[in-house]
């Protein structure tokens, strides 16, 4: 496969996980803003989501419609979905040979939906929850898609390893973001809303309930985003995805790239595997989160190098 086919299937992928993450964290946090009493503040969100100026962004940060806005449809922001929408379409439309015509379909109408001025309306307007739950049905309809028509072969595998990527990421920054909040704030400790929205943010609050009988706790929580293999959102969940589909794309072509990223992906899943959640305090837990974030990316530079030509 060439390397900018594989490129463009890569983040095609990752595109579209992280617009899913996105919206998911929008709807939940706008909930969250509705129901405190208190001033609530979307700075965790901004940081997490934006690489613009932080400290402009922070105008803004008790304005849930406008962060929203921002986040969701400005198009001077590269981070907003409808910018990463534009993107991931992009990257389809250069390889619609090698995708099935109904994910190109799907992924149209993901774009069309976004660019709908409906949407905004609904943002200033109405109820800007209608407008995240148009689009997050449009990325269920894209993955199910996917899931459904796609071969399984090179293409799917760069897609699955994009998709499971961004998926970690994401998730190692969201406990990162709420855990340190956590740090200037102990009273969040106690506060049962809190452990709620950082687990619907995570999408794992159903999980959590079914897995843990005594309430929350903060190391089980931890737990569950980083070690438990059945939470799909998890970051062993998506090493052992990453290592499964890397595996698929081993070749006596390219074998010394294939080990250099195979030994660095084992690593990490081993890292991993053998962490120990009970000698965690907020102080080494952030040190160990921004060990593990430094190391994906360490994979992602790895793969634009070796498999996309992008030294």
């Amino acid at each position: 496969m060439l390397s900018r086919v594989a490129s463009s299937l890569y983040w095609l992928s990752r595109y579209v996980e992280r617009s899913d993450g996105m919206l998911r964290m929008l709807k939940i946090n706008y909930a969250s803003s509705q129901d405190t009493i208190q001033e609530f503040t979307w700075k965790p969100v901004i940081r997490i989501f934006s690489s613009d100026d932080e400290n402009e962004l922070l105008n803004i940060q008790h304005d849930s419609r406008a962060v929203i806005e921002y986040l969701l449809l400005n198009r001077e922001n590269p981070n907003s979905i409808l910018n990463i929408v534009t993107l991931a379409r992009e990257n389809a439309r250069s390889v619609q040979e090698h995708i099935p015509k109904d994910l190109w379909q799907c992924l149209n109408e993901y774009y069309h939906t976004v660019k709908d001025e409906k949407l905004l309306w609904y943002v200033q307007k109405d109820d800007p929850v209608t407008a995240l739950d148009v689009l997050i049905k449009q990325v269920m309809l894209y993955n199910g898609t996917a899931d459904s028509v796609m071969e399984r072969g090179e293409s799917r595998s760069f897609m699955n390893i994009g998709k499971h990527l961004e998926r970690s990421i994401q998730s190692v920054d969201i406990l990162d973001i709420k855990f340190s909040s956590i740090s200037s704030n102990p009273d969040l400790l106690t506060d049962i809303s809190y452990w709620k929205h950082l687990l619907l943010s995570l999408g794992g609050y159903e999980l959590y309930l079914k897995t843990y009988r005594q309430g929350f706790d903060a190391k089980n929580i931890i737990e569950l985003a980083m070690l438990n293999n059945d939470f799909p959102r998890s970051a062993l969940y998506a090493m052992n995805n990453i290592e499964r589909y890397f595996n698929r794309l081993k070749s006596e072509s390219n074998i010394e790239h294939y080990n250099n990223l195979s030994f660095k992906i084992g690593r990490l899943k081993s890292m991993i595997t053998y962490s120990s959640v009970n000698t965690m305090n907020e102080e080494q837990l952030h040190l160990y989160l921004t060990e593990i974030r430094a190391e994906l990316f360490g994979i992602g530079n790895l793969l634009n190098e070796y498999y996309f030509a992008n030294s």
